[in-house]
């Protein structure tokens, strides 16, 4: 069973990825007319990318969704709303620190800036940069978690809430330094990725399967949207007083 589960999900991935494979081959045969180069690299390289993505997708159906929606259902039934909020945070800050993406769009950034004179041309001053950075979107995942599991407990409608939000993404772009506005619209987009979504994702159904009144399919998702949101006020913020 698990073999063929493996062998499924392995033909799935491969056709996630083949119009990816049928567009570069396009352009590189019928466009630039050239050949591939280090052909034996890329198939080597592209067949580790499909068992790679297999085996990721296999372990968050395994791993990560039942856990996440479990502990959700654990918290909720404990009745303990502090708790419950406080693992939130934890859950976005730690799983957006940790996320590949973030590490290396600010590790780009911090070079950048030293480049462009906003910080200081050494490792220290780079270092310091990236990390700050990367804190600082941290700590806004964390409390955008917090808030859209607070809005899954009342049962607020998600829509007034994003559109809220980005009005003051808006407002606060016509303040921000110039430098700083599109290293936060992009933060918006990185945290959204390999290690946040699947935990995050699972924590909202799970909390909202567990609450009395509350649709999984409405009140479950929208965590991520609060995820995207909160990264590009709070660089913005980081960018005003820094």
């Amino acid at each position: 069973m698990m073999f063929k589960a493996l062998l499924k999900s392995l033909l799935s991935s491969f056709f996630d990825l083949l119009p990816i494979i049928l567009v570069i081959g396009f352009f590189q045969f019928a466009v630039l007319q050239q050949p591939i180069p280090h052909m034996f690299s890329i198939l080597v390289g592209g067949l580790f990318v499909v068992i790679g993505l297999t085996l990721f997708v296999h372990g968050l159906e395994m791993g990560l969704f039942p856990i996440g929606e479990a502990m959700a259902y654990a918290f909720a039934q404990k009745g303990s709303l502090p708790w419950l909020l406080l693992f939130a945070f934890a859950l976005g800050f730690g799983t957006t620190v940790a996320e590949p993406a973030l590490i290396a769009v600010a590790h780009e950034a911090a070079n950048v800036a030293a480049e462009g004179g906003v910080i200081d041309q050494t490792a220290q001053s780079r270092e310091a940069y990236a990390f700050e950075l990367r804190l600082t979107v941290a700590l806004s995942v964390g409390f955008a978690i917090v808030v859209g599991v607070f809005r899954i407990i009342r049962g607020w409608p998600v829509q007034y809430l994003i559109i809220g939000g980005y009005i003051g993404v808006v407002i606060m772009t016509m303040f921000a330094p110039a430098d700083i506005i599109g290293i936060a619209y992009d933060s918006g987009g990185v945290t959204t990725s390999t290690i946040t979504v699947p935990l995050v994702t699972a924590l909202g159904v799970g909390l909202a399967s567990s609450i009395r009144e509350r649709n999984p399919m409405i009140d479950g998702f929208g965590l991520i949207a609060f995820a995207s949101l909160t990264p590009m006020i709070f660089v913005m913020v980081y960018g005003m007083v820094r």
